[in-house]
């Protein structure tokens, strides 16, 4: 169960049905959206969001080989990510299929689709930054209570290739072992506030 959250909250894997009263203004999701990724690439970032009518879009065309994600105004609490452009093709059909399938099956899908050569997937591993929190503070520019962690993919990693446990919560994990979309995890411990 625990597992299946990561993939949820990350906003990469839904598809939103939102109206326009819920969608953040472009330079808000822009804004919010680049704070996923290290400082020094934010500028070049290539950012996707949100329109009107819940589609994701692309606000901002990049120079780097960083996507950046908006949050889904359809999805509960905050979440905003960056990843390798390698990696969009993969984050793409991800959103796709979850329209059609939800948790096991929208994976299983995906992964098949790269096993058969339909699919892109970079070999060698790719970043993904997920920065997660309450709101975000358009006047401060930042996320409140922000919490950010890290997913190297590695596909077709498993924990003899890589030395790494495959228990959640051991910081670094492999999730997906063996498959299209194995990711190490590092999940920092939250600070209470």
């Amino acid at each position: 169960m625990k597992t299946n959250l990561v993939f949820l909250s990350l906003g990469l894997l839904t598809f939103g049905t939102a109206v326009a009263a819920d969608v953040a203004s472009n330079e808000d999701q822009i804004a919010s959206a680049v704070l996923a990724a290290p400082k020094e690439r934010r500028a070049a970032a290539t950012v996707l969001g949100y329109n009107g009518k819940g589609e994701v879009v692309t606000l901002r065309k990049g120079s780097g080989d960083m996507v950046c994600l908006a949050d889904d105004p359809a999805a509960k609490g905050l979440s905003v990510a960056c990843y390798h452009k390698d990696l969009e093709p993969f984050m793409a059909r991800g959103r796709e299929l979850a329209v059609q399938f939800k948790g096991k099956d929208r994976h299983e899908n995906r992964w098949k689709e790269v096993d058969e050569g339909k699919l892109k997937m970079p070999r060698e591993p790719r970043m993904l930054y997920v920065l997660t929190g309450a709101s975000f503070d358009s006047a401060k520019g930042e996320i409140v209570d922000a919490y950010l962690r890290w997913v190297i993919y590695t596909p077709y990693a498993t924990p003899e290739s890589t030395g790494l446990s495959i228990t959640p919560g051991t910081a670094p994990w492999l999730m997906y072992p063996g498959t299209a979309g194995a990711h190490i995890m590092i999940s920092p411990a939250k600070v209470k506030q």
